[in-house]
């Protein structure tokens, strides 16, 4: 790339988009400024997928809270959301979901042409190294020499083995590759390690070149705004985490991207004066742009959980199991749908909520909602850093939603009653419990203590209607030039499962874009080295 054509890009956010698309662009020949609101990946939790849950709360974490849920007993419910380099990949449990080819047509169908499965599968299949069950081989959709290691070869917890076999029980078949073109079924997790330990996007892309020439990293960065100048994004001013009240300092540069995620992406808009003029106006941020869909849209996957103690059988938890969650399933709660709408997710673990108590040698069955209907808001208080932003995906708003989490609740109680759980294990229900009966106290218990799977999407979704944000021909800012956003707020509808495997498809296929396509499936396909 000649000099005449290099540009300089800020990269708002080191998770999984922000270092995808930060290697992409040094690629490519530009200049990367490289900000992260978190620190380095030093709390040997992060590396230990099993450790995740003692990252909830702690200074890697964002420590977000919902707006009370009128639908849910007005709970807030916690959202852990990474502030780290790594970003949530380094706080969640890995796992590698594509979601359903259904998912992206629709993507493409709601004004998102290029955006279908048959357009974005060569770019999954470019991301992946998978490393199948010992004894099979990968299918032709699979890729097996890409950046991101996707591992499927490591032994069973015996309790994950009985849980399958309870699944098969109540009628759900075993499914070996749930990534293969399939959904449907229950399978064994598909994860994001390397040597047991976990290996994220900001592992695989930035860290083998934090010393290149022309990468600027700067860690402990709050972004107080992006800079406007004549309609285009000239550089954001940034803020010391440690000291939000201090002087903003101005970073210049040619464009601008937004990978901060599905809540601080919109949040930076608005403080930014993007978004809807009226609520600008409310809370006194000066209009820079009347931008309605900013902050709209947002919805997220949900989950309930079935405990049951193990009365029979101890559930060891050997330094070998590489996380307390291996298997999951994904089924129709009706028999008329065109793809799975719930994914219930299981733990070796009991996942105790607020008000829960019980034994430890128990497991979860989680009931989850994987498409929901409901739509929320991120919604500023005021025009300050420092002001509290309201997070609010009003949950069960659609009663559908509440209908399917309650079908997949009630198929986790059936599994808990099976042969393999309930003899083998000695497997009683603990919660809802055996006083929970009628779909009355059902509902209730679902208000009580439903929560996040932790798949937050939508708030500035791509499409060319007049809630859009961005623009799905290159992910542009609809009337800002200069500024892009690339994370899971750009989805306008949330795939069929866990969403970091989808933000990295749309990183990869955005740096493209970005670049006229000088990056290439090709080089999302490449072993990461130091090159670039």
């Amino acid at each position: 790339m000649s000099n005449e054509t290099a540009k300089t890009y800020v990269v708002v956010g080191a998770g999984t988009a922000g270092s995808i698309l930060t290697r992409r662009l040094l690629g490519a020949g530009h200049e990367v400024i490289l900000l992260e609101a978190g620190g380095t990946d030093l709390n040997p939790a992060i590396h230990q997928v099993s450790r995740l849950g003692e990252l909830w709360h702690s200074p890697e974490d964002w420590d977000y809270f919902t707006v009370p849920q009128r639908h849910a007993d007005g709970r807030v419910i916690h959202w852990p959301r990474g502030r780290v380099l790594g970003g949530s990949h380094a706080l969640n449990a890995t796992i590698w979901v594509r979601g359903a080819a259904q998912d992206y047509d629709a993507w493409a169908a709601d004004g998102c042409p290029g955006w279908g499965w048959e357009d974005v599968l060569p770019w999954f299949r470019a991301l992946e190294t998978y490393v199948p069950p010992a004894g099979t081989v990968p299918g032709g959709s699979r890729g097996t020499d890409g950046p991101v290691p996707v591992v499927q070869d490591y032994p069973l917890n015996p309790v994950f083995a009985s849980i399958i076999e309870a699944a098969e029980e109540v009628g759900v078949p075993y499914n070996e590759d749930y990534n293969g073109g399939t959904l449907d079924g229950v399978s064994q997790q598909q994860i994001n390690v390397r040597d047991g330990r976990r290996f994220n996007t900001w592992m695989a892309y930035v860290k083998p070149v934090e010393d290149h020439p022309r990468l600027s990293l700067r860690t402990g960065v709050l972004l107080q705004r992006v800079l406007v100048e004549d309609g285009r994004a000239v550089g954001v001013a940034v803020l010391p985490l440690t000291d939000p009240g201090a002087a903003p300092e101005e970073i210049r540069a040619d464009e601008v991207v937004l990978c901060a995620g599905a809540l601080d992406s919109p949040k930076i808009l608005l403080r930014s004066g993007i978004g809807p003029a009226a609520h600008l106006a409310d809370v006194g941020v000066p209009v820079v742009h009347d931008l309605p869909g900013v902050g709209a849209n947002l919805h997220d996957h949900l989950l309930a959980p079935v405990i049951a103690e193990a009365t029979a059988r101890t559930i060891e938890h050997p330094e070998s199991d590489w996380s307390v969650t291996q298997t999951h399933l994904f089924w129709r709660s009706r028999p008329d749908l065109d793809a799975p709408d719930t994914q219930p997710i299981h733990f070796s673990v009991p996942m105790y909520d607020e008000g829960m108590e019980g034994p430890m040698n128990a497991f979860t069955l989680h009931a989850g909602l994987v498409r929901p209907r409901s739509r929320g808001t991120v919604r500023l208080t005021g025009p300050g850093v420092s002001d509290p932003v309201e997070l609010d995906p009003n949950i069960f708003d659609d009663p559908r939603d509440r209908e399917a989490l309650l079908a997949s609740l009630r198929q986790a109680r059936e599994m808990v009653r099976t042969r393999p759980l309930a003899q083998d294990w000695g497997a009683e229900e603990l919660y809802p419990g055996p006083q929970v009966r009628t779909e009355e106290e059902e509902i209730a218990y679902l208000h009580r203590f439903v929560t996040t799977y932790h798949h937050q999407v939508g708030t500035c979704r791509m499409g060319t209607g007049p809630d859009a944000v961005v623009s799905p021909e290159d992910l542009r800012v609809h009337g800002i030039d200069g500024l892009r956003v690339v994370d899971a707020s750009v989805m306008p509808r949330v795939p069929s499962g866990n969403t970091n495997a989808p933000t990295a498809m749309i990183a990869e296929r955005a740096a493209s874009l970005i670049t006229g396509g000088s990056t290439t499936l090709a080089a999302a396909a490449a072993a990461v080295g130091a090159e670039g």
